[in-house]
């Protein structure tokens, strides 16, 4: 008997896509929610699907790279079929597991253009540094669900980013890590960052911005 798709003799391939979100998307991305609970900050989380649905997806959007800019990853019970190529052309991996993995959460997750499912994605805009007088790329979101981590897959979307980088000339890609997330910085650091523990982030939000309004 010949193998089901998807299964080899000795484990199990996951078929996976990187592709440039749409805002069918949103529900998906809102979920986010999730990490927020991880890195706990869900006091900070005011977001709904209408306001980011809204603000990534406006009317008439900028090409991607230009602005805000997620790269979905997704998993199908079979390969991908060949699609359009437009701004960005699909990044397709097959990975090898040993035991194929349980989603709970399957169906909540299930991608709206196709039978796939959505297993993580990564939120990304330029920013540009006047030291190296070349624009970059600032990751302000990467999230892989959890029954889809240790395996590769925050690799897969941190290296999307940093490759799309390198192909447009830009100088660095930068994120931020919360300082008691070890295995988070152990990972990054296996990935070849930099981290910089002398930096420290400033931020203006809600009542101290507002005060901004009338200057």
């Amino acid at each position: 008997m010949e193998p089901a798709a998807g299964v080899s003799p000795s484990g199990h391939n996951l078929f996976t896509r990187i592709r440039i979100a749409t805002v069918d998307d949103v529900p998906h991305i809102h979920k986010i929610h999730q990490m927020a609970v991880f890195e706990r900050l869900t006091n900070l989380f005011p977001a709904t699907v209408d306001s980011l649905s809204a603000t990534l997806f406006p009317p008439s959007p900028p090409p991607p790279f230009t602005s805000f800019t997620i790269f979905i990853l997704e998993v199908p019970p079979v390969p991908f079929l060949p699609s359009k190529i437009t701004h960005f052309a699909p990044i397709f991996k097959t990975v090898h597991l040993d035991l194929q993995i349980d989603d709970p959460e399957k169906e909540a997750f299930r991608s709206n253009s196709n039978d796939a499912t959505v297993a993580g994605f990564v939120l990304f805009f330029p920013n540009y540094s006047t030291f190296l007088a070349k624009p970059g790329f600032y990751i302000e979101d990467i999230f892989v669900r959890d029954c889809y981590r240790r395996k590769g897959f925050g690799k897969m979307l941190l290296s999307a980013v940093a490759a799309q980088a390198a192909k447009m000339g830009y100088g660095r890609v930068e994120w931020v890590v919360l300082d008691w997330n070890v295995n988070a910085i152990a990972f990054y650091e296996q990935m070849g960052a930099e981290i910089l523990p002398e930096w420290r982030i400033c931020r203006l939000i809600g009542v101290a911005l507002e005060a901004y309004t009338d200057v």
